[in-house]
């Protein structure tokens, strides 16, 4: 259940993400809610999941799906620029964060 809880709130981290950088500094309110609102929910999912995955690894793949799926969305909607390489280096990050579960606890 701990590595559910984790995914999730990798996702929830490239929803506050993307809110952050749509609330214009915070002038802008319903973005800025819904960064406020999932970055507590995510924050909240991490720590939960940290209760029995280590905290290297715990933080590790969160990074790593937020930060992959905030890059993706990006260039989904045009705010960056799509290229092969950089689908690559996402694809590369994926398989990290994958290869982080399949080691698990030695």
């Amino acid at each position: 259940m701990s590595w559910v809880i984790l995914v999730i709130s990798g996702v929830l981290e490239a929803v506050w993400a993307t809110a952050l950088g749509r609330s214009e500094g915070f002038t802008k309110l319903w973005p800025s809610v819904v960064f406020g609102v999932t970055l507590v929910a995510s924050m909240g999912g991490l720590a939960w999941a940290m209760r029995e995955i280590p905290t290297g690894t715990a933080y590790a793949v969160w990074v790593g799906i937020g930060a992959a799926l905030t890059v993706g969305w990006a260039m989904a909607t045009g705010e960056e620029a799509f290229s092969i390489v950089r689908m690559l280096l996402i694809v590369g990050l994926v398989g990290c964060v994958v290869g982080l579960k399949l080691v698990g606890h030695e």
